[in-house]
């Protein structure tokens, strides 16, 4: 068996990207391509995430739950973040989709730092340096990975819609 040396922020975003792609049929080339990382790192994505049981012993469906748990429980103490200065960049967090629908962000605006983006705010750091491109086509993809940003960064009544958005998204996945 495999030694397990810790969870890795690109591991969060395989798993992302396999439940946005609703499909079982998937190949680990067609996640390295949309997510811009490499097919080993896909591989060592998986296998660290069937060891910590995010996903199943064929490293083909998300264990749902355990990774529900993981995200609302675990996630903003493995990945923490601090907002840092003011860039231009992709908004995130409370600052985008589908939260920012409930609450009021007030001056507070949150950005993955991003040449291309179209707002400017604080940098909140993605889970893995290339998201802010690997995003633009895939709408739940994006909508999943802010949701998780919320749950790092948020406050209490933040995180408490950020879940049940989550909660919804990921019912039928």
């Amino acid at each position: 068996m495999k030694k397990h040396n810790g969870m890795r922020p690109q591991d969060i975003v395989v798993l992302i990207k396999i439940i946005s792609l609703q499909q079982p049929d998937w190949k680990n080339i067609d996640i390295a391509n949309a997510i811009l990382i490499s097919p080993s790192e896909v591989s060592e994505a998986l296998n660290r995430c069937k060891i910590a049981g995010l996903i199943d012993s064929k490293k083909r469906k998300v264990n749902m739950n355990s990774f529900v748990e993981f995200l609302i429980y675990g996630l903003k103490y493995v990945f923490p973040v601090q907002p840092g200065s003011t860039v231009k960049g992709i908004p995130t967090a409370h600052s985008a989709s589908p939260i920012k629908e409930h609450i009021s962000s007030g001056n507070d605006i949150y950005v993955w730092p991003y040449p291309k983006g179209t707002q400017r705010g604080q940098a909140i750091e993605p889970l893995y340096k290339n998201l802010p491109k690997a995003v633009e086509n895939d709408e739940m993809f994006y909508e999943l990975l802010v949701i998780i940003d919320t749950i790092r960064v948020g406050r209490v009544r933040e995180i408490e819609v950020a879940i049940e958005e989550l909660k919804k998204r990921l019912k039928n996945a």
